[in-house]
């Protein structure tokens, strides 16, 4: 498995944003791994720190409207962000924002996010075989991103602190360049990947699968507008997997199936992207991912069966770290990273 880092983009506090993302979910994630006596002397070999990619306003137009992507390298592009991090409540007021505790002003975090795409670009990229892989002793056909998994931008606006799709813009821009044809898009969040399954809705080349809170946002949201306007929030999946707060027992099988599933109707993808998500987690800091509580032991069981499945049928797999807040996401992301470097993913 090999590692991407960008350890010098700035957080979201930077730029005044208050949503609990901290930086240990990266960094004592890579620290623990380093202290292990197995894991440690690989690091070095195994982790990237350098950006390769550069996003551009045709690369964002890839997924999104001419006049969202226009617009978020303009003056409006402060509007949009408001609206991406929900940072203005009904009433006109601020919420989980403070401009006045800025490093820098909000219309600036659009290039730090669009560095961001460039390392899903980067990731998925990494994992695909080159005409030399063979002779390529550096080849690994799975990346794991600390960063990414942007799934609620929508078409024409940022949503669910996601400004643009980054799964969508990579998968996009390889398709254009000819490296890929189709993909599968595996979405563990604790909330519904509603961004990519709208984006997608009629592509055929990229399938999706969402394991997802049935009830809660962004499926709280109206399905329709005063003006009868259906909210793309609604958009299925490929394969969609709700999970109740009584069935969180049944999880695991029920991905299982949805795998399945998903294989069944797009066999043979050319890679596939992991939107890993440690939000789910028990002990996760959102407020809004209360109603999927599951145990470490269950989201390593998750994890294993998505890696075990994709690895069965040597499907090449970039993970995107997504959601996960406060101060134990890292846990989740730590114990997966360990099981695949010490054991491999071997095993039925």
């Amino acid at each position: 498995m090999r590692l991407l880092h960008f350890p010098d983009l700035p957080p979201l506090s930077h730029f005044g944003i208050q949503i609990p993302v901290l930086d240990s979910r990266a960094t004592t994630t890579i620290e623990m791994l380093r202290r292990d006596p197995i894991i440690g002397p690989s690091i070095p070999g195994i982790l990237e720190t350098e950006e390769k990619e550069i996003i551009r306003q045709e690369d964002v137009a890839r997924a999104h409207s001419d006049e969202y992507s226009r617009g978020l390298f303009s003056d409006r592009a402060e509007e949009l962000l408001l609206q991406a991090y929900e940072l203005i409540d009904q009433e006109g007021k601020y919420r989980r924002y403070d401009p006045r505790s800025a490093h820098q002003p909000l219309r600036e975090i659009v290039p730090v996010q669009l560095r961001r795409v460039g390392g899903t670009l980067q990731s998925l990229r990494s994992v695909l075989p080159g005409p030399t892989v063979n002779s390529d002793r550096n080849y690994d056909p799975y990346c794991f991103f600390f960063g990414g998994g942007f799934h609620h931008a929508h078409y024409d606006f940022g949503h669910g602190f996601c400004p643009v799709n980054d799964i969508v813009i990579a998968l996009r821009r390889l398709q254009a360049e000819g490296r890929i044809r189709g993909a599968w898009v595996i979405d563990g969040d604790a909330h519904k990947g509603d961004g990519t399954a709208a984006l997608t809705r009629d592509d055929e080349s990229i399938s999706t699968l969402s394991i997802h809170m049935a009830d809660g946002w962004p499926l709280d949201i109206p399905p329709f507008d005063a003006r009868g306007k259906p909210h793309p929030s609604h958009t299925p999946s490929t394969v969609d997997i709700p999970i109740g707060e009584e069935e969180q027992r049944d999880y695991v099988p029920k991905l299982a199936r949805g795998l399945e599933e998903l294989e069944r109707r797009h066999p043979s993808p050319d890679l596939a992207v992991v939107v890993f998500g440690a939000d789910p987690y028990v002990l996760d800091g959102l407020e809004s991912a209360r109603k999927l509580q599951l145990s470490r032991e269950q989201l390593l069981q998750r994890d294993q069966l998505i890696f075990r499945f994709l690895k069965h049928r040597a499907v090449p797999a970039a993970y995107l770290m997504a959601g996960g807040y406060g101060p134990y996401a890292w846990e989740i992301n730590y114990q997966f990273l360990r099981w695949v470097m010490t054991e491999g993913g071997d095993g039925a």
